[in-house]
C-alpha cells in the first residue's frame, strides 16, 4: 500500500510544488515510486490551475528537477485521503484546520521542520516568492533535505 503524502504552502505556487517534484525525484532514483503517492495544494486558491512560479521551475530545472504540476487548493477530503500532510510554517500549520472536519484530522498534519536532516533547528523553508535568487536556493536545499528525511523516516518504519 502506498503512502500518501500532501505538501501545503500557502498559494501552491513555489515551496509545496518544489517539494512535490524533489520528493517524486527522490523515490523515481531510488526505485520506491511504487510506495508513495504526492500531491502539493495551498491554503489559498489564488493560483488554482496556474503552474509553480517561473522562478522556482528556473531553479528547479538547474537542478534536474520537474515543477509542472498545476496548483489547487487544499480540500477536507485531503485529510482522508492522505497519511502525511506536510506543511511548510506555522502560518500554514494553523491556516490548514479551517479545512478539517473531524478531530483527528491534525494528526495527520506535520512541520516541514520535522523533517531537516541537515538543516535541524530551523524552524520550517521560508516562502521566497517575494525573494530573490538566494531564497529560491536555500527553499530547495531545505527541501531537498527534508525530503530525503522524508524518504528515511517513512522507510523505517
Amino acid at each position: 500500500m502506498k503512502i500518501r503524502i500532501l505538501f501545503v504552502c500557502l498559494g501552491n505556487i513555489c515551496r509545496s510544488p518544489a517539494a512535490e517534484g524533489i520528493l517524486k525525484a527522490m523515490v523515481e532514483d531510488q526505485g520506491l515510486q511504487d510506495d508513495f503517492y504526492i500531491d502539493s495544494a495551498g491554503i489559498g486558491s489564488w493560483h488554482v490551475g496556474d503552474l509553480p512560479d517561473r522562478r522556482m521551475r528556473r531553479h528547479g530545472q538547474m537542478r534536474g528537477y520537474d515543477f509542472s504540476s498545476r496548483a489547487r487548493q487544499v480540500t477536507s477530503a485531503d485529510f482522508q485521503d492522505f497519511d502525511l500532510i506536510i506543511v511548510m510554517d506555522d502560518e500554514n500549520y494553523y491556516d490548514i484546520k479551517r479545512f478539517s472536519t473531524m478531530p483527528d484530522d491534525m494528526v495527520k498534519v506535520h512541520r516541514i521542520n520535522e523533517y531537516f536532516v541537515r538543516y535541524q533547528g530551523r524552524p520550517d523553508v521560508p516562502d521566497p516568492y517575494y525573494g530573490g535568487d538566494s531564497d529560491f536556493k536555500l527553499a530547495l536545499d531545505l527541501l531537498e533535505d527534508a525530503c530525503q528525511g522524508i524518504i528515511n523516516k517513512v522507510m523505517t518504519k
